[in-house]
């Protein structure tokens, strides 16, 4: 089972936080990957806000690739950072030569284009760098995101050990965010590839699943033809991600929908409400996206709102936990304990079956009952 947890806070939280809400958890640890996603950075990437940001592993000769890809599309080096390598013996760790984070200015001519219209350029990019890589030789290199204000990290090995070799279990200010989500073990029923460790990202939407699901070969023929970014399929949470992004940025749903689409209600639930005429239609438009199986999803939107939700039937754990101006989420308490032990657990939230919980940009916590 994997472990997946969520910090979401007012203020600038270090990356060694989150390690600390994983290892109690090392149980879950299967030595496979450890991931996470940071969003709302501060420290040394505070003044770039405003410029994508590419998040890459790669040889010598994929960073050369790199360089000349971006060139090549007009795209100039605004910043570039490296975290500091412990090259300590006895790491179990799967290391590439260049872990690589960059801010790029846009081209010239996009400069002062449309937002959207610069969201997918920055897509666009992604993929097609993602395809270049692939294509120039088998671990060449690995995109993982291209997006303002996020910053993604994924590696192969003992969690603890990558937390010692990119020196996250210090607390220093180069490395700071107010959103970060964090998983510990790949899912294990596929290849172990630097892409399949969650969290997934695409467009601004983040998601981080605990569980499995049994419908992914249907979510997957469905989803292939809904969006050119909804590619890979590396692991089967990674539908989650793409119908989180389907439903809310593509169709303009509300975000209660997707609990929805994802679980919906029983027929005979259905015919009992008011909305019953439009949860009968979602059910009949989108069926293919239904999932099955246990688990628990985080998931964080563009604007910074976190959600949380689970299986129809409750089958993954987690917790939800507040202290000061810092809400965390966790797929056990013990990890709750070990970065808020002054908290008022009393008022601890695990989420149910049939809601959706909500943290919004002011740390509110909604409970939306589906």
């Amino acid at each position: 089972m994997c472990r997946i947890g969520a910090i979401k806070s007012k203020d600038f939280v270090h990356p060694s936080t989150a390690l600390c809400l994983m290892q109690s958890q090392q149980k879950g640890h299967d030595n496979s990957g450890f991931a996470m996603v940071m969003q709302d950075l501060g420290g040394v990437f505070a003044d770039y806000k405003d410029k994508p940001l590419m998040s890459y592993a790669c040889t010598d000769a994929g960073v050369k690739i790199v360089e000349d890809f971006m060139r090549e599309k007009g795209f100039s080096l605004a910043f570039h950072w490296s975290p500091k390598k412990n090259d300590a013996t006895g790491l179990d760790i799967e290391l590439m030569q260049h872990y690589h984070f960059e801010n790029w200015d846009y081209p010239k001519l996009m400069a002062n284009a449309p937002q959207a219209e610069k969201e997918e350029l920055l897509t666009g990019i992604r993929l097609e760098l993602r395809r270049v890589l692939e294509d120039a030789g088998d671990k060449i290199g690995f995109v993982y995101s291209f997006w303002p204000d996020v910053l993604t990290l994924k590696e192969i090995g003992n969690p603890k050990d990558i937390g010692t070799y990119f020196d996250l279990w210090n607390k220093n200010d180069k490395l700071m965010a107010k959103i970060i989500t964090v998983q510990c073990r790949q899912n294990t029923n596929y290849d172990i590839v630097r892409y399949a460790a969650h969290p997934f990202f695409n467009q601004g939407y983040t998601v981080l699943a605990n569980g499995e699901n049994t419908f992914y070969v249907k979510n997957k023929e469905c989803q292939k033809n809904l969006h050119r970014s909804y590619i890979g399929f590396e692991s089967d949470s990674q539908c989650f991600l793409y119908t989180l992004h389907y439903v809310h940025r593509q169709l303009k749903w509300p975000l209660t929908y997707f609990k929805h689409v994802i679980t919906p209600l029983p027929f005979d639930q259905i015919e009992t409400r008011d909305d019953a005429q439009v949860l009968l239609s979602i059910r009949q438009s989108l069926p293919h996206l239904e999932i099955n199986g246990p688990n628990t999803i985080i998931g964080v939107l563009p604007d910074g709102t976190m959600i949380n939700t689970c299986d129809s039937k409750k089958l993954r754990p987690v917790v939800i936990g507040r202290e000061g101006d810092t809400v965390a989420l966790s797929s056990e308490v013990c990890g709750l304990n070990d970065i808020m032990p002054n908290r008022d657990a009393s008022k601890d939230i695990y989420t149910n079956e049939r809601e959706t919980v909500i943290i919004n940009n002011d740390l509110e916590v909604l409970r939306c009952k589906q």
